[in-house]
């Protein structure tokens, strides 16, 4: 288990149509724009004019999107000077924030806000454009729309005035943007342990079978090479997805143990196999002589036999907490860093592989803000010690995330084992505008 913590510290334009063609997305929608009661204008109607983009248009589950909002035209107007005298809206005294409204997959609305940058704008003459920013997290897969929702234009000058803009009541604001979402790849955390790793004929070894669904029929077995033997029980997982059971070992063939659902193991539903031995050892011959007062001189053979016990499957890790770089407020980006190195030892002689699985929880924030654990993705490594029986292969490189990425593994083989040495490179995806302080969250790394 780990501990990472990562530090936080204008607008942008769409690419430019050609002459004469829509922008993509680009939409116009019947607006009612409702002035401050302080600047002495009617309520304003007429269209808006409005584009929405997304920086990915086909994310994962948990990505963090981010949205951008233009108006490129509104009816809303500069309000007029309080006193009368006429005037302009000077540069940079006008803030806009927005609503984007998603549908399909995903409901809900996306707050987005613009910087404070504006050329002066005479009394009473329509307010110009501004570009809105915000961000979302994917939580559905499949197509979500993105439409245009309400506005609100406030100017800073003399007084602080809102002029709201909402669509008409009559016609909802037309979809603007699309994104399908495409789901996690969900790793296979089912495993098996075994109180013992070897034991004579008949032997009852003790047998955990954890990672599956709470009430599944779980079948425990034991296995020569991709065959099982004779060796069967069968249990079904309390609540805690975990069957608690005692397999007796009786087929000398038996080299390892599964667990599984179904008529049969696979890998996607089955875990292990956990290596294990049947030592049967046999006694030497016991050599008698011949009764006789003087036993003549004679010669003798004793058998002698040696047993190599099989160890444990186990890892080390260097030091527990990783902390990443800093990212500047405003600009969020990614905060880069290492996990500490992990050291896997494969001493069970059998022919099972094995598997190191990380998954991580949200990053949390000052005042209980979140980062999706999701906007982690880490690129492993994984080398093997000299003399060792097995090929480690790292994990691929992408999101880690709650429900957990591969992180290393071996195969399984007629004999495995050796020393593997694991780290990985990660970074943290810390959207734009995200509260400056130190976020925390737990990296776990499970080992079956």
């Amino acid at each position: 288990m780990a501990v990472l913590a990562a530090t936080t510290g204008g607008a942008l334009g769409a690419p430019a149509a050609a002459e004469g063609e829509t922008p993509p997305g680009q939409v116009d929608f019947p607006t009612h724009c409702l002035p401050p009661q302080e600047a002495g204008l009617p309520p304003a109607d007429g269209p808006t004019t409005a584009r929405i983009t997304v920086d990915n248009p086909a994310p994962q589950v948990g990505d963090t999107v981010t949205v951008t909002y233009q108006v490129l035209r509104t009816p809303a107007v500069a309000p007029l000077d309080p006193n009368g005298a006429g005037g302009e809206l000077p540069a940079d005294t006008l803030t806009p924030t927005g609503r984007i409204l998603l549908a399909g997959a995903q409901s809900g609305e996306v707050t987005v806000v613009g910087a404070k940058r504006n050329d002066p704008v005479p009394a009473g003459t329509p307010l110009p454009a501004v570009t809105m920013t915000g961000t979302f997290t994917v939580t559905a897969p499949g197509e979500t729309t993105l439409a245009p929702g309400s506005y609100t234009l406030h100017t800073g000058h003399l007084l602080e005035l809102d002029t709201t803009c909402t669509a008409d009541t009559a016609s909802a604001a037309p979809v603007s943007a699309r994104l399908t979402a495409t789901p996690l790849p969900t790793a296979n955390l089912r495993s098996v342990f075994l109180g013992a790793a070897h034991g004579g004929p008949g032997d009852r070894v003790k047998v955990t079978a954890a990672g599956f669904p709470p009430g599944a029929a779980v079948t425990v077995a034991g296995r020569a090479g991709a065959a099982e033997t004779a060796d069967r029980v069968r249990a079904t997982a309390d609540e805690r997805g975990t069957a608690l059971v005692e397999l007796p070992v009786t087929d000398r063939a038996t080299t390892a143990v599964v667990a599984y659902e179904g008529a049969a193991w696979t890998g996607g539903r089955g875990s292990g196999p956990a290596a294990y031995t049947v030592i049967a050892v046999t006694a030497p011959p016991s050599v008698t002589a011949p009764p006789s007062v003087t036993p003549p001189p004679s010669t003798g053979t004793q058998k002698v036999t040696a047993t190599v016990e099989p160890g444990a499957l186990g890892m080390t890790q260097t030091g527990e907490d990783i902390t990443l770089g800093a990212v500047p407020y405003g600009d969020g980006g990614a905060a880069p860093g290492r996990i500490g190195t992990v050291t896997v030892t494969d001493a069970r002689g059998g022919p099972a592989g094995w598997s190191l699985i990380g998954k991580v929880t949200d990053f949390t924030g000052p005042g209980g803000i979140r980062i999706p654990g999701a906007s982690l993705s880490w690129t492993p490594r994984c080398v093997a010690a000299e003399g060792s029986r097995s090929v480690c292969t790292p994990g691929s490189a992408g999101v880690v995330g709650a429900d957990g990425a591969l992180l290393a593994s071996t195969p399984d083989a007629p004999l495995v084992g050796g020393t593997f040495t694991i780290d990985a490179t990660v970074t943290l995806k810390v959207p734009p505008y995200t509260p400056p302080g130190a976020y925390t969250a737990v990296l776990t790394l499970t080992l079956s």
